[in-house]
Formats: C-alpha cells, structure tokens, sequence
C-alpha cells in the first residue's frame, strides 16, 4: 500500500521474549520455503485461506491454522491490533540472506498495508525503503510503503523473524498508527506504551472474507487508473496514448457493468474488453512508461487491474507478484531480437563456481558510472518465471539450456531484469540501451540460456584457487546460510542441500562433506567451461581474484577497460568484505582443512587443470 510516509512505527512495544519463546517451538518442520524459493527465506503461516497452512492463495475466507492456536501471547498481539486479519504469517531470514530490491505490486496489497513484528533480530538487519534504513528493535511495530522500493539485508549470522500481517486496518487501528512516528523526524517525547495482555483469545479475532472480486466494479478500475497515472512519468511521450486508451476501457467496463453486474451472462464481454484493452497497452508501449518506484505501466495494470477483474479463469495466487517477480502474463518486449539489443548494450555475467569471492567483485565493478544492476543475485528473479524453477526440471539441476528460452520467458525476464535496474546511486535506468552488470552463482549453469536472453551478453569467468574454495564452500554448508532447496526430494544427507543445485547431485548423498563440495565444484566448472569454450572467444574473459586482492585498482581498471566502461574512483589497498562472506578472508585460512581438501582433489585433477588453464588464457 502506498503510504505518505516510507516508515511508521506504531506506539505499541509487544514483549519480545515471550513471542520468541512461543515462535521458536516450532520445529523445522514447520517452516515453509518462500513461494519464489528466494534463497535465505521462508515462512511459517498463522493465517491463511480455509486455515490450511499449505494454501498460498490470496483469495477467501482466512482462518488460523493449527500454528496460531498453540500461540496464546501471539494471539493476544494481533488481537491488539484492531484489524480486520488477512494473510499473517511469520517471515524467516536465514543469516547473511535479504531480500532483494522489489516493489509489492500484487493486487493484494495495493489496498493493504504490512504489520512487522521483530521476534528475533539484532542491530545489524536493516530495512530499507525509499531512500530511508531503520533497523526494527524486538518487539516494535512498523508498517511501512509497500508500493516503494524495499529489500532487508540480514548482515548477521543469527536468522531474523518477523511476525508480518496484511490488512486493510480496522478502526482502533488507524488510532493506533494517527498516533505513530516517523523514524526520519525528532520525536523527542514520543514513546511506545507497553503492550498489556487482556485475555484475548482466538474466537476473538476478525478476518478478512472478501479480498478479490468476482467482477470489477468501475468504480474499483477508475480508483486504480486515477493512482496508477498519478505515479507515472506524465512526460512520457507514450503516456498520453496509455490515458486514452485507459479512458476508453473504463467507459466500456462501466457500460458491461450497467447491464450485467456480475452475472456470468456478461462474463465473456467483459473478457472481450480486457483482451483489448491489453492489445492496446501492448500496442501503446506501455511498458516503456515508467512509475516513480521504478516499475512500469504496463506491468503494474496488469497486475492490479487486468489479472483479477474477472474470476472467469483459474489463477496461482501462490506467487507474490511484486516488481521483481513479475505478473504471470508476458510484457511487451521482444522475444526475437535481431540487429542491436534495443535494451541491455553488451551486459556482463560474472560466472564462476559458488564462493570464488564474485559478490566482492560485483559489488566493486557495480561501483563504476554508467553500469547498472539489480542490486543483488537474481535467484528469484530468474527461478520466479514460471518453467525456469528447480521443480520444472524435476529438481535435477540448476542447468538451464537455450531450449529453455522460449519467446514469452525471453520477454518476461528481460522486462523483470530492466524493471529493477539502478545505478550506483540507487537511480533507475532510463530509457534506451544500457550497460547491465549481473551475478549469480547459479549462472555458472546458465550460459547458453542467458546467451539467448541477452543476445550481446559477455562473461567474466572468476578464477580463485580452488583450495580456497572448496575451504570456504564448506564453510557455508556448515553455517546454514546458504541453504538453497529445503527438504530436496532424495536427498537425505546429513544438512540440508546448499549453494547451487549441480547435475548428479543425488549420487552425493551420505558421502562426507568435502567430496560434496569438490563434486559441486567441478560440476559446475566443467559444466560452465563447457559453455564458455562454445562461445565466439571475444565474448568472455577472465578474472583473477587473487589478482584482485593484490591490485585492486590495476585489476578493476583492467576489467572496465575490457567491459567498455569508464572507471572514477580510487580503491583502497584493501577491499571492504563483500556481504556474503562467512568469516574474514584469509588466503590461508583453507590449511585449516588441507587433509580433507589434499583427500579430494585428485579425484577432480582433470577439471582443476582445465580451469587454471582457462584462467591463464
């Protein structure tokens, strides 16, 4: 919900401790994977449709689920409240995890507004929102602007819980938040007053039962136009034609409406309308107009007005759209792109095996003038588009191939990709070609596919001594923070599968940690090596980051110069630990590990070479 302000923090202090105590009961078990399987992230569901834990859905009757009844004091907090309940959940962030840069453009929530509790967190979460950071003390209460830019980074080892409730507020609660502050403003005498318990129970709370329509009602539709064009670039020279052709669907769904309401007698002329008047946005290139949180017209009318309009089709309400996990419909873009790339000039993929020390390279390259990033990894991103996720692959891998890249998987992830573009001032793309730097580990098994998507794509490959990885590969198994695929089918090892998801990995099970990890590795550098050595040479080089860590300033320019951009700052002797770093760096903080490493690394000779030898070329 678009708020006046970016944070409020309500004049309510909950104890902390005793809705820890409740919340950590609940064994892992409980917890579910986040829909997008955002890496770091999952929930546990207090309140859902019908009370099922398991139902995703937006739409119904919400009920607790047997989690909410076991949790007295919890119970007695959203009592507190004064609000009608929609989906409720608690939100866990694995250590060193965040959720990353998105703007909440679901239907669901343009009316709504998101409550955070913090159960379990430290100083050194931070939530981020239009331009403002505060960190959430435990037991306070926030709402903030959903439909602005936000992500939270966890720079922390301990997870962060959240309770995280979606409402369209209630009477005694819009005396609560009147009664707020605004973190950015002095509030000298202002204080949170602490929470009492009434005795509240269950029976007591009100829940939401209507939530989506069955049929629009135009006044709905010309609230939704009249905000839309409000946030939008009115200087756009396609914004005009967007106004009108709006303007004329709304006349149209307000004549249907006269006639038929929602009878489903009128179903399919309201279905006839809709269908134009997404013709129309396509054809007025809607998706070039761009809203002041950095989404697109097109993208977001589509989400909060064409998709639930009509109840005429089934539809997933399991996925939360927001700016970075776009709408199930295709955007307008190309799928076939012949010529010069009207969008991403020459972006650059770092590529490389997991924990070869590529987020302090992006973050430093991400430094220079005139590039532009998504601002983190784009698991979600990429694994949100439907078909592209490990459960569409049968879990066999994070592999994904140029088959995969169908026509309307081109368009839409090349739109999610240029919606969350900013530079490093945190300014959104303009309009026309631009550089795009990107990272993922992943897409070390991704090269043909991106090569499709972005038809002028370079790669860098991250050379690290592969000692120093395995070192640290372990290490991230061993501290749960990059626990990827939670309860994988068939896979019983001994801690949960982390990192990214290789081919073969089911024949690793039960085998001890460190030929895990050196199997992971030379799967994904054969794999990625494979796919390099297919591309024209000119369209990827090396890196060292042994290199990096030796010269900074030499390394970085070397690489600008080589990507075509211009470089403006001047590094310290000494980098600033990237976010995802385990433990501080150590060249030879590996020895600690050197008899399980010396164990394995005959058995991954062939590839060891190779790679070095690709690193030399």
């Amino acid at each position: 919900m678009r708020l006046q302000a970016r944070f409020i923090q309500l004049p309510l202090q909950y104890d902390a401790d005793r809705l820890a105590k409740e919340v950590l009961a609940f064994s892992e078990d409980c917890w579910l994977p986040h829909p997008q399987r955002f890496e770091g992230n999952d929930f546990l569901p207090l309140i859902s449709v019908n009370g099922e834990p398991a139902n995703e859905s937006f739409a119904g009757q919400m009920a607790p689920t047997e989690y909410l009844k076991k949790c007295p004091y919890l119970i007695e907090v959203l009592n507190s409240l004064g609000v009608s309940l929609g989906r409720t959940r608690l939100m866990r962030l694995s250590g060193g995890a965040e959720v990353t840069p998105h703007v909440d453009i679901h239907y669901y929530w343009r009316d709504r507004m998101r409550i955070h509790v913090p159960i379990v967190t430290q100083p050194t979460v931070s939530f981020h929102c239009g331009g403002l950071t505060v960190n959430m003390a435990p037991g306070e209460c926030w709402i903030f602007d959903t439909f602005s830019r936000h992500r939270v980074i966890n720079d922390a080892e301990r997870k962060r819980i959240h309770l995280v409730v979606d409402t369209v507020g209630g009477e005694g609660f819009f005396k609560l938040a009147a009664g707020g502050r605004l973190p950015e403003q002095p509030s000298p005498n202002w204080v949170a007053r602490q929470f009492e318990p009434t005795g509240a129970t269950i029976d007591q709370l009100e829940y939401e039962s209507q939530n989506v329509p069955t049929v629009m009602t135009p006044w709905e539709i010309q609230n939704h136009i009249d905000f839309l064009f409000r946030e939008a670039d009115q200087k756009h020279p396609q914004f005009m034609p967007v106004a009108h052709a709006a303007s004329h669907f709304t006349h149209v769904w307000r004549s249907l409406w006269s006639t038929h309401g929602e009878s489903k007698a009128g179903w399919p002329r309201y279905r006839q309308a809709l269908d134009a008047f997404t013709a129309q946005l396509k054809e007025t290139r809607a998706n070039e107009v761009g809203l002041r949180n950095g989404s697109n017209l097109h993208a977001t009318i589509s989400t909060i007005i064409i998709h639930p309009a009509l109840a005429d089709k089934a539809t997933d309400n399991a996925g939360e759209t927001r700016a970075d996990v776009a709408s199930s419909q295709p955007v307008a873009a190309p799928a076939v792109i012949s010529g010069a790339d009207p969008r991403f000039d020459r972006p650059v993929f770092i590529v490389n095996p997991p924990r070869s020390g590529s987020s302090l390279l992006f973050e430093t390259l991400a430094q220079a003038p005139g590039v532009y990033t998504i601002g983190g990894e784009s698991h979600g991103l990429i694994e949100g588009v439907r078909g592209l996720g490990p459960l569409a692959q049968n879990f066999d891998s994070n592999c994904l191939s140029e088959e995969h890249a169908r026509p309307e998987i081109v368009a839409e992830l090349r739109e999610r990709f240029s919606q969350q573009l900013r530079d490093r001032d945190g300014k959104p793309a303009p309009a026309g070609r631009v550089r795009m730097l990107e990272k993922t580990p992943k897409n070390a098994l991704r090269i043909p596919f991106l090569a499709k998507v972005f038809p002028e794509a370079r790669f860098i490959f991250l050379y690290r001594d592969p000692r120093q990885v395995l070192s640290s590969m372990m290490e991230a198994w061993e501290s749960g923070r990059f626990i990827t695929y939670k309860n994988l089918p068939d896979w019983n090892g001994e801690r949960q599968w982390s990192l990214l998801l290789t081919p073969g990995w089911r024949e690793l099970a039960g085998k001890p940690l460190e030929r895990i990890v050196a199997a992971q590795w030379a799967s994904a550098a054969q794999v990625m090596l494979n796919d390099l050595e297919a591309l024209p040479a000119d369209r990827w080089s090396t890196a060292r980051y042994d290199a990096l860590m030796e010269d900074p300033n030499a390394e970085v320019a070397r690489l600008c110069a080589a990507s075509g951009w211009d470089w403006d700052r001047k590094l310290g002797s000494e980098l600033p630990i990237a976010r995802h770093t385990v433990s501080k760096p150590d060249d030879n903080k590996w020895r600690a590990r050197a008899d399980a490493i010396d164990a394995v690394t005959p058995s991954i000779a062939a590839v060891l070479e190779r790679a070095a030898r690709a690193a030399a070329r």
